[in-house]
């Protein structure tokens, strides 16, 4: 038998999953050759062994304990399958390190993580990272596992090294696919695949550009690492906000670039936050705070069919596929969102009742930033601004144009933006 890798005393692994309702045991390609004696132990001991049914077929015949494979969908399933062998060792294997992009975040959620006993295997990453000679820290990690291979192109920045974990073995077709749409046919890709097993190997580089359409397929399991360059005549969108106006689609329902920065820095997005974007003409407002980080959320509700199925399509072409349309007039399609850290209102100000709704909405430390053009929105926005606070400004934005053969400014139509932080006023029991 293949000696085991070093790690904590069988010993004290059973007197861990004693304590705990399930044991988390990571596993990589190299299969039960390259688990520590804890991790055996553990799987020796269970009496119940859930895993894919590739990890399961990973384990020998002395693993005695009843095989059981995720079903698909995996995630609805969880409470029931660990319910229906509740008061049995239960030992769930997972691919490389279970709480990276794993299972063991979903039963962390379901069981809290004081009745979990994880012991990770070094995950794929890890070791493509070694494999490359990239250092981990300067690498962004995207996981297409589940997930549209859309949201990568969040990530899509000259210079920057991605480690994408595909979905399947289709999965670097459609990353060159997508690297060529988006302009960066010239960047270099590599697949490594089957890392830390017997059948590993590491494509030679070759651009998006010169990968085949469709193909060449190769294992499911699989790390694409891609270096991005971008073409010369791509356009070129920033980590920040205030992207061209030209990123987006749209039919001139459109918050312009200079005022659509200063209005993410009022509403300030931090990570894991939730955004309501009503009136949300293209999705701009919404799109740029959720590219701010990976876990930032946003909701945008639109009352125009036509420009929510836009605003959906600059979603997808930005990055961004996990905004959430509402398609429905404010403030009645407002009621069953979940409640925001923040809001803008880009539209429909004189809807009744709809700024009092975004204001109630809100709990105290959240943020509400509205913009208009109007002179009747605007009287709405310094009634409010009695009120409640907050910062009034106008900003006003004029481009150099042609004057004959000469230069002037033209002036675009000034916004009223009004930016409040909600707070509680102790000393009168209400939010102020």
């Amino acid at each position: 038998m293949t000696p085991a890798r070093p790690g904590p005393s069988p010993a004290v692994t059973a007197t861990a999953a004693a304590t705990t309702a399930v044991t988390v045991v990571g596993i990589g390609a190299d299969g039960w050759a390259g688990l520590p004696d804890a991790s055996r132990a553990a799987l020796g001991a269970a009496e119940v062994l859930i895993g894919g049914p590739r990890q399961l077929d990973l384990l020998p015949p002395d693993c005695a304990g009843l095989r059981v494979p995720w079903p698909s969908p995996l995630r609805p399933a969880v409470p029931g399958l660990l319910a229906a062998h509740a008061g049995r060792r239960i030992a769930v294997l997972a691919s490389g390190d279970p709480m990276f992009h794993g299972i063991g975040r979903a039963l962390a959620e379901e069981l809290g993580p004081a009745r979990l006993h994880v012991l990770p295997h070094p995950s794929s990453v890890s070791l493509a990272a070694a494999r490359l000679g990239w250092p981990l820290e300067d690498a962004e990690v995207v996981t297409l596992v589940g997930r549209p291979t859309a949201r990568l192109a969040a990530a899509l920045h000259t210079g920057r090294r991605l480690l994408v974990l595909g979905a399947d073995a289709a999965a670097p077709a459609e990353i060159a696919a997508l690297l060529r749409d988006r302009g960066f046919g010239p960047s270099p890709m590599r697949v490594l695949e089957q890392l830390g097993g017997a059948r590993e190997r590491t494509t030679a580089p070759r651009t998006a550009d010169d990968w085949p359409a469709g193909g060449p397929l190769g294992d499911p399991l699989n790390v694409v690492a891609v270096e991005c360059r971008r073409a010369p005549d791509a356009l070129r969108l920033g980590a920040g906000p205030g992207l061209p106006d030209e990123a987006y689609e749209h039919d001139g329902q459109l918050t312009k670039r200079h005022v659509r920065a200063a209005t993410l820095g009022a509403l300030a997005p931090a990570p894991g936050e939730l955004l309501w974007d009503v009136g949300g003409g293209s999705g701009s407002i919404a799109i740029e705070w959720m590219r701010t980080h990976p876990s930032c959320r946003a909701v945008t509700v639109e009352k125009d069919p036509a420009r929510a199925a836009r605003i959906a399509r600059n979603a997808d072409r930005l990055g961004v596929p996990g905004l959430r349309v509402v398609t429905g007039a404010a403030p009645a399609a407002l009621a069953e969102l979940p409640p925001p850290d923040a809001v803008f209102v880009g539209g429909g100000l004189t809807a009744p009742g709809l700024l009092d709704a975004c204001w109630e909405a809100l709990p105290a430390g959240g943020r509400l930033v509205a913009n208009t053009v109007t002179l009747e929105s605007e009287a709405l926005l310094a009634e409010a601004h009695r009120r409640h606070g907050g910062e009034l400004v106008r900003l006003a934005v004029a481009h150099a144009v042609p004057v004959g053969a000469f230069t002037g400014w033209r002036q675009a139509m000034p916004v009223t933006q009004w930016a409040v932080h909600k707070t509680l006023d102790t000393s009168a029991g209400e939010d102020r």
